[in-house]
């Protein structure tokens, strides 16, 4: 039975749809940052350096990446839980986050052999997680309970945005690779300065009204979703990082040169047809008060379409159950990370916090490109898409264990 409404949740000021729009903004920037990067900029780039043996160093790289990204993600939501504490703020963080970001493309543009460019997406993850983690931490505690599923809805537009950048770069033949790296810090800096450059708002209410502050009930419900996230990520990492040479194990040799432009423009597409039905959804579990049903169904929707990816045999086949699979994924990421807002243990600790729930963004890229070196080969990915949905069904299912009544 639901539980009668808070009093304190219901006093929260709501947000004006223009701060909104300033965060999902913000979010793009941050999709951004590394979407178009670690998708198809970084495959193409380790593809000439490394020929053959192309996929063994880009796992070294989503490997390595994925570790600093953990331990930067935390370090940085910790130091801006300090600043605001001390009156200073986390857009400081942002700032400075954004800046080291674009020196670090400068870095992956001068990577000349595999151990360079390791290094170079090292750097990258350290730096763009200052970047991240004050962001989310700044949508936490700025926006109220009431408008979370709607905020967690507009987190949806990042990809295909950035998708659409990623095509954009690959179809500038012309423009030679640093150039095109150039841009992307470019276009993270456009998105990310409205966020920053808006004044502090004065906080909401972090935790959920069954899960008092601090009560080991809300840290376990925290563990749980967390755990539901991870196992979903899992596909995500592979998907994203593989994406490229997942289509090349399908077509035919003779069209693999355009599988780069094709794949940005089906990413684009994949990831904007998800986008009104996230908001839609995203709005209906604010009114309703209930998340847990619609990241159910979701993680289902995305455990179809890598079972089509499993059984396609061309490019329109793979096409469909990739458009599918992210429809699916797209929706759970976005509402999951709204629940997960609001099963925050602490006031004072939503950085960091948000930062070990991020290892469920993290982790997965340490476990994904094992699973897809050890069952996957370059003529065949169909053993680790079905692993993949396995894995995504048992997230949803497991968010059902989440006790909270949402």
């Amino acid at each position: 039975m639901r539980p009668p409404p808070d009093p304190s949740r219901a006093a929260s000021p709501r947000r004006s749809p223009i701060f909104l729009i300033a965060f999902a903004l913000a979010n793009v920037g941050g999709v951004i940052a590394y979407l178009p990067l670690l998708t198809l900029l970084l495959p193409l780039k380790i593809e000439v350096l490394s020929g053959s043996a192309r996929i063994g160093v880009f796992t070294a790289c989503v490997t390595a990446g994925a570790i600093t990204a953990s331990g930067s993600n935390i370090l940085f939501g910790w130091l801006s839980d300090r600043s605001l504490h001390r009156g200073a703020g986390r857009r400081r963080w942002m700032a400075g986050g954004f800046a080291a970001t674009a020196a670090s493309y400068a870095l992956v543009a001068l990577a000349a052999t595999p151990v360079q460019i390791v290094a170079a997406i090292v750097v990258f993850q350290f730096a763009v997680n200052a970047l991240l983690a004050p962001m989310m931490a700044i949508m936490s505690e700025e926006i109220p309970d009431a408008q979370k599923g709607v905020a967690g809805g507009l987190l949806a537009l990042g990809s295909p945005v950035a998708s659409a950048m990623s095509t954009l770069l690959i179809g500038l033949a012309t423009l030679p690779e640093a150039a095109r790296l150039a841009l992307v810090p470019c276009a993270v800096g456009l998105c990310v300065l409205p966020l920053l450059l808006g004044g502090r708002a004065v906080a909401t209410g972090p935790t959920d009204p069954a899960a008092p502050a601090g009560t080991a009930f809300a840290r376990r419900d925290l563990a749980v979703a967390g755990c539901s996230r991870l196992l979903v990520q899992v596909a995500g990492v592979v998907t994203q990082a593989y994406l490229l040479y997942y289509f090349e194990s399908i077509v035919a040799a003779g069209a693999r040169p355009d599988l780069p432009v094709r794949i940005g423009h089906l990413l684009t597409l994949a990831f904007v047809l998800p986008l009104p039905v996230a908001l839609l959804l995203g709005r209906l579990s604010d009114v309703i008060r209930r998340r847990k049903p619609v990241l159910l169904l979701s993680a289902s929707v995305a455990t179809a379409g890598l079972v089509g990816m499993a059984a396609a045999r061309d490019w329109t086949g793979g096409a469909i159950a990739f458009a599918v699979y992210a429809a699916g994924s797209s929706v759970f990421v976005a509402l999951h990370a709204a629940f997960a807002m609001q099963l925050l243990p602490s006031p004072r600790h939503r950085g960091r916090d948000l930062g070990l729930l991020n290892l469920a963004n993290t982790l997965p890229s340490l476990l994904g490109p094992p699973l897809t070196w050890m069952l996957a080969t370059p003529r065949d990915f169909s053993a680790v898409m079905l692993t993949l949905g396995a894995l995504t069904l048992c997230g949803g299912l497991g968010m059902l264990g989440v006790r909270a009544w949402r």
